[in-house]
């Protein structure tokens, strides 16, 4: 045998016998799989680079990750772990991570609030006797259904999204949480439905029983939302790309919510227009019949919801592509809007209603007389006292 390599080696030019020889002494660090990445067997004293794996959230799939061939011919071995060791940490973006942080933080944050003045509202409605009406019994049911989201939604970015680990592992504990938070995203649309809808059958209407109202309002609030969102958790759960990382990764199921959504929306947005309509001609200072200044305020907090609710859809199709520096003004104006709505809801539903403000007075009134003066001595020089009917308590 060596007579014919010797031979075959004579047959070869003398650079390329040069070659062939050093190729045979030279040291190579052995193929491995690290469970991400294969990497190919590499000369001694070199680095070995691969991209980094796309499969792995976090990772940006442009960069590179490296593994350490020595001398001779062992890969690199880690001091802690006493393992060969590849480095993926260049594949985290860590300005990025800091970012996502932040918006992250401004979620948690902007919940927080919202839960706060939501918690605040409930005990004011919970309080007096005088706020007990249908419109008052619709804002508590929206109330109740934010601040349920708010708190599931605080769960939802302090364990779930800041894990890796959980996110990874994708338990059947946070696809439920996922399913919970979607379905009170639909309860509160419907809620805000009800609102609108029910401005309408007051102004409009006008004779209507409030249980039979009620009765309708509770199953298009609570219950519809459930056949809706039992539909989406069978479609999104045929689709295995779907139901991976806790299904945080977008879903053409999702368009099985959105639709409903945006339809709640525009309903309520034609509703309004109509309400609109009829109080102009109400404010009419010949109308016989003018409309009560609860009513009015209660219509122009609605107008004013219904596009702030609506904004996330309307600005989704304009959304900006991942990594553009749009992106970042997006997600951080998105963040503020989306978790500060509870809070927008307390103050325009609440803290501004006629009837609230009105009810606080009289109850300072009795326990501070000489500082707060009751609300009718007030109507008395000008002032419009609250409205106390059935219907149009707001």
């Amino acid at each position: 045998m060596s007579r014919v390599k010797a031979a075959e080696l004579k047959s070869i030019s003398p650079n390329a016998q040069h070659q062939l020889q050093e190729q045979q002494t030279q040291l190579f660090c052995p193929r491995r799989f690290d469970g991400w990445t294969c990497w190919d067997s590499q000369p001694a004293g070199t680095v070995a680079h691969n991209y980094c794996p796309n499969f792995v959230r976090g990772f940006d799939a442009n960069r590179l990750a490296y593994r350490i061939c020595h001398p001779n011919g062992s890969w690199f071995i880690h001091p802690e772990s006493n393992r060969e060791w590849s480095n993926y940490t260049n594949c985290v973006d860590l300005e990025d991570m800091k970012f996502r942080r932040l918006v992250n933080d401004l979620y948690i944050g902007g919940y927080t609030i919202s839960l706060i003045t939501l918690i605040v509202s409930l005990c004011v409605f919970f309080s007096f006797r005088t706020l007990k009406c249908t419109r008052i019994r619709i804002h508590i049911n929206l109330f109740i259904s934010l601040a349920l989201s708010c708190f599931f939604w605080i769960v939802w970015y302090k364990f779930v999204v800041e894990d890796p680990d959980v996110t990874n592992k994708s338990g059947n504990w946070c696809i439920a949480l996922h399913i919970l938070l979607h379905y009170l995203m639909l309860v509160n649309y419907f809620w805000m439905f009800c609102e609108g809808l029910h401005l309408h059958l007051v102004l409009v209407i006008v004779f209507i029983k409030d249980a039979i109202a009620m009765r309708w309002f509770f199953t298009v609030g609570w219950i519809l939302p459930v056949a809706l969102i039992s539909i989406y958790a069978t479609v999104r759960n045929k689709y295995t790309l779907d139901t991976e990382h806790c299904w945080m990764n977008e879903s053409h199921a999702m368009w099985l919510l959105t639709i409903p959504v945006c339809f709640s929306l525009i309903t309520s947005l034609v509703f309004l227009v109509n309400v609109v309509r009829v109080l102009l001609t109400k404010l009419n200072s010949t109308s016989p019949n003018p409309a009560p200044l609860g009513l009015k305020k209660a219509t122009r907090a609605t107008l004013i919801l219904i596009p702030l609710f609506g904004l996330q859809h309307i600005l989704l199709p304009f959304r900006p592509d991942k990594g553009c520096e749009l992106e970042r003004y997006y997600q951080v104006v998105s963040a503020v809007l989306i978790s500060l709505q509870g809070a927008c809801v307390s103050c325009l539903f609440c803290f501004a209603n006629h009837d609230v403000i009105f009810a606080i007075k009289c109850q300072l009134s009795r326990c501070f007389p000489e500082l707060v003066h009751h609300p009718f001595r007030e109507s008395y020089n000008g002032g419009q006292p609250a409205t106390q009917s059935r219907d149009m308590v707001v």
